[in-house]
């Protein structure tokens, strides 16, 4: 229990948090249904805090959005193959639809309580998304912030067709990157280069090796924006609420243009370095390659045409290049004509960036409001837009996101801050890599990740959600190790994802249970309601505050250690008091003591609901309380505060009725 002198420095400053907040999880691709990543790298993670904000902020001050991500070449190329594969003959749009309601049903099941679930190439989401699409890149032109850039482009001479994202495959050019899924313009790692970078590229349709054919396409100026976006790095870094992966993810793009070259081929260098641009020569002791860097990308692009001309292998370093726009693949959202030039589609990338704007005007449509509301939620000092994404997505919504943002406020007006009416800085909220069975699994890769629907088949989904939020994900990747699926488990040892679940499953369970019968047993069913001791309430005030700082900070995994501490000393308390008062017939001591526990039972109950809803909102309806009971409004109160000071008469609790409940499948080894 704490002291006086401990409490202390928990009461100032608490954490200020917005009037409104829209969440976002990361979209899914519509070429596939949901595997564990997607549920435990981001969606319950975005699903708590969104919860976390309702209780705080009131439902109608909380928008929680997401979406399947119907376009770009990963759909058309899984249409591709689904077709071949399976015979299936329904449209490309049928089959997005397909993997769209199975992501759905899939997020359902998880309890991800999404105010819209949309999709960017179905129903009325798709129209919004269209007019969304077509006003936010014609703002960047008109605010100057746009070219028009000839660039090289692959092309399946055998098929007779450009090739886009990852009808492409190679290895990636960027120094330091290993991947050898390199697509057209970008690795799986989110690295960007330009297309004729990339090393040994092939033709997923045919298996050929493309040619590189000039197309024209309008491309955002992200490199004009180096100067602010260190700006905007040396802001965030400040914020307790954004964690270093994302500010130093974003600052390693934030450098100057280099190309490495290996040492063997210095001789090589030497003899075409006159015909290159002004560069800087740097020689890099014990390393294989000697670096070579550039005030510009253009003038980098042009010295790696004459390093490719004189057939010298190079790697380029991460910096800022154009962010492409458009392209030319039929399956897209309809780009506007601003040059009278051939009618193009959106890059999947760049709408899927904007798209939980669009996600937003259709959530308030379905609720009746003015869809012009989305500026209160986007474009306001006092709403907050955050962010949940996975660390290969960095490079998007932490880069050419932010960019973007800025260039919308016009060319006079660009600043990190923006002013009220224009739309705001997101918070990015990254996790780190969740590994399977301690390898990173990839639908596309040799280790498959399990499907989260099939996870079902073994755990609950509120076990689930406890065991992804306390793996620290936010600090390290840290690998899941479900015991039915992991070959190399010890039958004698828990399984992990099981053992995370008994808090709720049988601590916090058998504490409720307890305290329901007790006063059944004595009291006729009714809650004894009344004064709560001192240090029962600082108890409780200090574990408040203490998840309400972690929760502040996107640190999950140490509010469920806040959890597991307060109630395991609450169960210990109980117990202690509850038995003393059956030994010594004391009914005195009995009522004083579930007094005390049903108020740690209200605080713990209302910090658990964004974490597990399904038990905590079944334990409201026990209670036979109002939907109050959960605001922060309300979170230092006791029971007498919903029951006007009264005792109060319970729901009545069958026996052996479980709050948090295991899975039908571990009762065979009841493991302790």
């Amino acid at each position: 229990m704490s002291d006086k002198k401990e409490f202390v420095k928990h009461e100032i400053p608490r954490p200020e948090f917005p009037k409104r907040a829209v969440i976002t999880g990361g979209m899914p691709y519509g070429n596939k249904t949901l595997h564990f990543g997607h549920i435990g790298g981001v969606f319950v993670f975005a699903d708590v805090y969104a919860r976390f904000l309702r209780d705080r902020l009131g439902d109608e001050n909380v928008i929680f959005v997401s979406g399947t991500d119907c376009y770009g070449s990963p759909i058309a190329e899984g249409y591709r193959k689904f077709c071949n594969e399976t015979g299936f003959t329904g449209t490309i749009q049928d089959y997005v639809e397909k993997n769209h309601l199975a992501q759905k049903k899939t997020l359902d099941d998880y309890m991800i309580s999404l105010n819209v679930f949309g999709a960017s190439g179905l129903g009325r989401t798709a129209e919004i998304h269209d007019m969304v699409s077509d006003k936010f890149i014609r703002k960047l032109y008109e605010n100057g912030h746009l070219r028009k850039i000839s660039t090289k482009q692959f092309y399946d001479e055998k098929a007779g067709c450009f090739l886009n994202g990852r009808q492409v495959i190679g290895k990636c050019p960027v120094d330091g990157c290993n991947s050898e899924k390199g697509y057209a313009d970008e690795c799986d790692l989110g690295h960007q280069y330009m297309p004729e970078n990339l090393i040994d590229p092939k033709s997923t349709l045919t298996g050929e090796t493309p040619t590189m054919k000039n197309v024209d396409n309008w491309y955002f100026d992200l490199p004009s924006y180096n100067e602010l976006m260190k700006e905007y790095v040396a802001k965030i870094s400040k914020q307790k609420n954004v964690r270093q992966l994302v500010t130093k993810t974003i600052d390693e793009f934030l450098k100057d243009p280099v190309v490495h070259i290996k040492n063997e081929l210095l001789d090589k260098y030497e003899a075409v370095k006159a015909q290159m641009p002004p560069h800087e020569f740097l020689e890099e002791k014990k390393k294989p390659s000697f670096t070579i860097v550039f005030k510009t990308l253009d003038e980098m692009n042009e010295a790696t045409a004459v390093l490719s001309g004189n057939g010298i292998r190079f790697r380029t370093g991460k910096t800022l290049v154009p962010f492409r726009l458009t392209g030319n693949i039929e399956w897209g959202v309809k780009a506007p004509v601003l040059e009278g030039e051939d009618p193009l589609t959106i890059w999947v990338w760049p709408e899927s960036l904007w798209a939980p704007i669009s996600f937003t005007v259709a959530a308030l449509e379905n609720q009746g409001r003015d869809k012009a509301e989305w500026k209160d939620f986007w474009c306001s000092k006092d709403a907050q837009v955050y962010q949940f994404i996975g660390a290969d997505n960095i490079y998007f919504y932490g880069v050419a996101e932010m960019a973007m943002f800025m260039a919308l406020q016009g060319k006079e007006n660009n600043v990190i801050d923006p002013p009220e009416g224009e739309i705001q800085m997101p918070i990015l909220c990254a996790n780190n890599h969740i590994l399977f069975l301690d390898k990173k699994a990839s639908s596309s890769g040799s280790v498959k990740p399990p499907m989260a629907a099939d996870l079902l088949d073994y755990y609950t989904p509120e076990q689930l959600r406890m065991h992804y939020l306390g793996l620290g994900l936010g600090q390290r990747s840290v690998s899941f190790m479900p015991k039915p699926l992991n070959p190399a488990a010890n039958p004698d040892e828990p399984d992990p994802v099981v053992k995370d679940g008994f808090l709720l499953s049988n601590v916090f369970n058998r504490v409720i249970r307890t305290c329901f019968y007790a006063c059944q047993k004595h009291y006729d069913g009714v809650m004894p309601v009344g004064e709560i001791d001192e240090q029962v309430l600082a108890d409780a005030k200090k574990a408040i505050l203490d998840y309400e700082r972690f929760m502040y900070r996107f640190e999950f995994h140490q509010a469920t250690y806040v959890l597991d501490s307060y109630i395991r000393k609450m169960s210990k308390y109980m117990a202690k008091n509850l038995g003393d008062a059956d030994k010594n017939e004391d009914d005195a001591l009995r009522k004083h003591t579930l007094i005390q526990v049903f108020h740690m039972i209200r605080t713990a109950a209302v910090l658990v609901h964004p974490m597990a809803p399904k038990g905590t909102e079944m334990l409201l309806d026990y209670l036979q309380l109002d939907k109050s009971f959960w605001s922060w409004d309300n979170i230092f109160d006791g029971m007498a505060a919903f029951t006007n000071g009264a005792d109060h008469k319970l729901k009545f609790l069958e026996p052996r009725v479980d709050f948090f409940t295991r899975h039908p499948s571990q009762f065979a080894t009841d493991e302790e």
